[in-house]
């Protein structure tokens, strides 16, 4: 008999809170399975980078490749807030100082070559000499990644050829995929050939593990709260037994100056943010619920940045104002944390009143908003540029720039990326005509704008 270990985190997103739990119980537990003679992979399923805390932000990335490397992970791949999140320049470096293979058979430079830190998948042979193959591969965002100079293929059209290349090399197959639970329960339908199929992106929890066919589905949540562990019992290099579980990082042990470690990650991303943009000769203020200065100023930045006709933000983007006096990049980052990008959208004239109608809605200002790259707490009240309303006893008018919105007329409207995603405005999601605004974040708008404040 042979035992294999395959520990797995996926979707850290920069919360390091419990990255000092983790990183122990990786430790301790390869130390343990090594003396006892079984083998152990650690693997990442990616979206351990966010941009939203300065460790990463600021180092780029680095930060989190070096946490992997002082844990000992076997090997990565990458999800959308490492693949699209950064310049193109950022990605291609992120990764020069990995000591483990990054998985990523969907992902390739324009020309068609592979990325030299990228590699679709990686054969590890175990002391008893079994195959075991990794095959990496993450979510489709194609036009994104081609915005910043890369391209994706279909990740499912890889994972076909990998799997054939691989099927007859290995003993064992195992995918990293950053592409949702959906995609990974119809991934263990239609590739039988996989045994284990590590999942990530959504968020999902799998306690212990989802069998489909002939594959063990797994998933590990989000933000670190979780750490998998997959056991597969082998004889002749053929499993025998499978079992998935996972661990609460919650209940385990703290470790020594646990808290001290976290707070040093941050100092360290905020000093490398120290970098003055801007000199404010007076205080702006930011308000959630109320029109205010500063959200105003970045809904301007906004519909100029995009030469648009108009625009529109919710004042939940902005955490807090601005001070009088010097403003750094951590300040920047510490109002506004979130990867949104500026977008544009071309709406009818009809279509953009029923949004902007739906956008005057009381539920607004303190829906609670999680995902799609919003890092704050609540949506806030809605700030217009060039938009305006006036209304009397049987209606409301809107006004465009001065004039009367026109039912028939086109507008391209400029607004947070966040919003093109179908869950808030449907006739934004069913426009056909969006423009997506890379690598910029709303925050490199709003030092563009201050700039000439």
């Amino acid at each position: 008999m042979e035992v294999i270990h395959i520990y797995h985190t996926n979707d850290l997103h920069s919360h390091f809170d419990h990255w000092p739990r983790i990183h122990s119980l990786l430790q301790e537990r390869k130390k343990w399975h090594t003396e006892a003679g079984d083998n152990v992979l650690l693997l990442d399923i990616g979206d351990h980078v966010d941009r939203f805390h300065p460790y990463s932000d600021g180092t780029l990335g680095k930060g989190n490749v070096d946490l992997l490397n002082k844990a000992e992970y076997t090997a990565i791949t990458i999800g959308n807030n490492e693949g699209i999140t950064f310049p193109f320049e950022a990605l291609d470096d992120m990764y020069t100082e990995a000591q483990f293979p990054v998985l990523a058979a969907n992902l390739y430079y324009e020309d068609g070559r592979r990325p030299q830190w990228a590699k679709p998948h990686t054969i590890v042979t175990t002391n008893k000499g079994t195959r075991v193959g990794l095959i990496g591969i993450t979510v489709f965002y194609e036009h994104l990644y081609q915005l910043l100079g890369w391209k994706l293929t279909d990740p499912i059209i890889e994972l076909r050829k990998q799997v054939d290349e691989l099927k007859n090399q290995t003993d064992i197959l195992v995918l990293l995929s950053h592409m949702g639970i959906n995609d990974d329960e119809a991934i263990a339908r239609d590739f039988p050939e996989i045994d284990v199929i590590l999942g990530a992106h959504t968020h999902h929890v799998f306690h212990e593990g989802k069998e489909i066919n002939n594959s063990l589905v797994c998933a590990a949540g989000k933000y670190g709260q979780f750490v998998g562990h997959v056991i597969l019992e082998l004889e002749n290099h053929t499993i025998q037994k499978q079992k998935a579980l996972l661990y609460d990082t919650n209940d385990l042990p703290a470790v020594d100056a646990e808290e001290k470690l976290v707070a040093e990650y941050f100092d360290e991303g905020k000093l490398l943010l120290q970098e003055n943009v801007v000199e404010l000769q007076t205080e702006i203020k930011a308000d959630n619920f109320k029109e205010s200065p500063l959200p105003s100023l970045l809904c301007d930045a906004l519909r100029e940045w995009c030469e648009a006709d108009c625009a529109f933000l919710n004042a939940g983007l902005l955490l807090d104002g601005l001070k009088q006096g010097p403003i750094t990049r951590f300040d920047l980052l510490d109002i506004c944390p979130h990867p949104i990008n500026p977008a544009t959208v071309l709406l009818q004239g009809k279509e953009l009143k029923e949004v902007l109608l739906h956008t005057r809605d009381e539920q607004w200002p303190h829906l609670q908003v999680r995902g799609l790259g919003f890092r704050g707490v609540i949506m806030g009240t809605f700030i217009y540029s060039r938009i305006t309303f006036k209304r009397d006893q049987q209606s409301v008018e809107i006004f465009i720039n001065g004039e009367e919105i026109n039912s028939t007329k086109q507008y391209k409207v400029a607004i947070p990326d966040m919003f093109t995603f179908g869950r808030f405005f449907p006739e934004i999601f069913r426009s056909k005509t969006k423009e997506y605004f890379l690598p910029e974040f709303l925050r490199d708008l709003l030092e563009w704008k201050l700039k000439s404040y």
